[in-house]
């Protein structure tokens, strides 16, 4: 009895993910790394700048099987968790949530309603910001989004071309993207 016991619990172990996120009360995925703030668009922004960190925001979904992928199989990954964490300050959103959120031009609605304003359709989105905003709305000012669950080298490539302003010179993500690959490869 005692060896089946042991060969059940053995089983179960190696059924669970190896690295399960953490879920919050409101039955989103938690990282360290997520601030949490009073959602105001233009003070998170003073924040990361005063952190010398690029804003971003991340839009998720209680249940959403593609938030888990991305939280279990990349953001736990040691690279990409210390590449956000040295060079991101992230808010998350909850695509269906009732927090207030301000946005870049002053308007505050429920994040329900903002995701509605944004045009965010898919959880996970991950949006991204520019160092100063003028006032207008966030999805006119983002610089780059993300809808949905990418693996690692793409998450990571995205990452990197977002801090290091590949947008600003015309760059092409998907050529960036081949490139880095390519160096990776390389390495």
């Amino acid at each position: 009895m005692r060896h089946f016991l042991t060969a059940v619990f053995a089983a179960a172990m190696l059924a669970l993910p190896a690295s399960a996120a953490e879920i919050g009360d409101d039955g989103l995925h938690k990282e360290p790394w997520f601030q949490e703030t009073f959602k105001d668009m233009s003070d998170d922004l003073a924040s990361a700048n005063e952190q010398g960190k690029r804003f971003m925001v991340i839009w998720e979904q209680r249940g959403c099987i593609y938030c888990k992928k991305m939280h279990e199989e990349v953001f736990s990954d040691p690279e990409i968790a210390k590449f956000i964490t040295d060079n991101y300050y992230v808010v998350q959103m909850n695509l269906f949530g009732d927090v207030e959120v301000t946005d870049f031009d002053g308007e505050a609605l429920p994040e329900k309603e903002m995701a509605m304003k944004w045009g965010v359709m898919f959880t996970p989105t991950m949006m991204f910001f520019p160092e100063e905003v003028d006032g207008a709305p966030a999805n006119k000012v983002a610089v780059a989004n993300m809808p949905g669950a990418f693996g690692k080298v793409t998450t990571l490539a995205l990452l990197t071309w977002v801090k290091n302003h590949g947008y600003e010179s015309g760059e092409n993500f998907q050529k960036y993207i081949a490139e880095f690959l390519k160096d990776r490869q390389a390495e």
